[in-house]
């Protein structure tokens, strides 16, 4: 059984291979944004709460806009969408640079600024994330999925500690730049893409096209269940939130400890990449994905009680790793399962999930650690997380009995 990443897709398709690059370039100044704006926020405001904030301002647009956005990617040429999104996302970058260059040092800028891009993220990532199975073969989606995935944790690897060490040296406008400067790449990748037009019956994008979305969903229970385990572990063992607060409370760190601890899970994504072979050649991909949130989980909770930095980053990693095994498989369930012409609506609700998860995972997450303490935080996330997945497993057959052979979701 070969151990190393499959690399067929960015072998086989051009087209693949450019969208792939992109990513990877846009992605490590899109990570150096994220991080940047946490501990910008964390230098205002010396709050924990504050910085779940950050969170909790993406939400309602990310949920609306997914939504919303998955609908458009069903209706409208999926390039082009994914083009224009971008262009906005790239826009809003630059009032980031602008808004730190003239030192306006005001919270509520940010909280506006990380809610449009929220806005056009969720427009963007349904609409890139349905063109893929255009481009490719069936049997490469799992691997094109853990490249996927190795893309965002290369960003979440490089970006965190890059943020960090141009903050240090130039300020917060310098590593704004970079992420105008690279978000270039994302815009050629997909300026030089075919055009990907709707396929089968086309409804206009709206509330009744939204609808029908969630009713395949309902009736999908395997495929369902792979959302609702995302949830549990982004909502509720989410730790990203209190990393500017442990760096110093765990760590006796500073930036640069925020930035390493940014970066542990995307290291860990990327070692998991690198041997990940196996990933592709899995059956019982419903039970793969139960065990690998769990481990999550569970590193996670094991974090909160690590005092030495290295032993931090490696439980972090670990989480990261886990992580990776379980977004391929739940990515390649969803374009499995979906019609293309559905597909569109369902990647909506995936990045509403997704990302949204996260996002009100940070304000949980910092909302409990100033109630009680991060380390508290920490376990009972991860506790929380692991009962809900045993409960999931032991009441969805279909989720328990998956084999990707099969593909039988109901």
């Amino acid at each position: 059984m070969p151990l190393l990443t499959d690399i067929r897709p960015l072998r086989e398709s051009a087209d693949f291979r450019r969208l792939w690059i992109g990513s990877t370039v846009s992605q490590l100044g899109q990570q150096m944004t994220a991080v940047t704006v946490s501990i910008q926020v964390y230098a205002l405001t010396h709050s924990t709460f504050a910085v779940g904030l950050v969170g909790l301002c993406s939400l309602v647009p990310l949920v609306v806009f997914g939504l919303y956005g998955g609908a458009m990617a069903d209706a409208i040429d999926r390039r082009l969408l994914a083009l224009y999104s971008s262009a906005g996302l790239w826009l809003l970058s630059m009032v980031l640079v602008l808004q730190s260059q003239l030192g306006w040092n005001q919270t509520w800028v940010l909280y506006a600024v990380v809610a449009c891009q929220s806005a056009c993220f969720a427009v963007n990532n349904p609409a890139r994330s349905a063109i893929i199975p255009r481009l490719i073969r069936p049997e490469l989606l799992p691997a094109a999925n853990t490249l996927s995935t190795a893309a965002f944790n290369l960003g979440f690897t490089a970006g965190p500690l890059l943020g960090a060490a141009v903050i240090a040296w130039h300020g917060f406008a310098a590593a704004y730049l970079v992420d105008v400067l690279t978000f270039t790449a994302a815009l050629y990748a997909l300026f030089r893409l075919p055009s990907v037009p709707p396929t089968g019956l086309v409804r206009r994008a709206g509330i009744r096209s939204v609808l029908e979305g969630f009713t395949f969903l309902r009736a999908a229970p395997a495929l369902l269940a792979t959302f609702v385990a995302d949830i549990l572990a982004m909502v509720f063992a989410q730790p990203r939130a209190l990393f500017p607060a442990v760096a110093g409370a765990f760590f006796a760190g500073g930036v640069k400890t925020v930035g390493l601890l940014q970066a542990a899970p995307a290291i860990g994504a990327l070692l998991g990449v690198l041997f990940s072979g196996w990933v592709t050649r899995v059956r019982r991909q419903g039970i793969a994905i139960f065990v690998a949130i769990t481990v999550y989980a569970a590193a996670v909770g094991l974090f909160g009680l690590a005092r030495t930095i290295w032993l931090g980053v490696a439980l972090l990693a670990l989480s990261g790793a886990a992580d990776m095994v379980s977004s391929a498989y739940r990515n390649t369930v969803l374009q499995s399962a979906a019609p293309d012409a559905m597909r569109g609506r369902l990647q909506g609700v995936f990045i509403v999930v997704v990302a949204g998860g996260p996002r009100l995972g940070d304000f949980v997450a910092g909302t409990t650690a100033s109630l009680t303490t991060p380390t508290f935080a920490l376990l009972a996330g991860a506790g929380v997380c692991i009962i809900g997945l045993l409960i999931l497993l032991a009441r969805n057959r279909p989720f328990r009995a998956y084999d990707s052979d099969v593909r039988a979701l109901s």
